[in-house]
């Protein structure tokens, strides 16, 4: 897998290999920020593309091959 940068993430696409609550195609809708400038981004927020359900990820987790494939597969 490609290296994951968290300021280059936005708006990338993700495939869940197991679905969540019956979606499987994430879209990442934003970066949280953290509160202190020079503190590490943590987190973003996942956007399911068929129900525009929402969910909170650390970005991190997504490097994690067994839970999710980079791009729609």
């Amino acid at each position: 897998m490609n290296a994951l940068h968290p300021k280059k993430l936005l708006l990338s696409k993700w495939t869940a290999v197991k679905p969540i609550a019956k979606n499987k195609h994430f879209l990442v809708s934003k970066v949280i920020e953290p509160d202190l400038p020079e503190a590490a981004i943590e987190w973003v927020e996942l956007e399911a593309v068929y129900s525009k359900q929402q969910i909170r990820l650390a970005w991190r987790d997504l490097r994690d091959a067994s839970q999710w494939k980079q791009g729609w597969v």
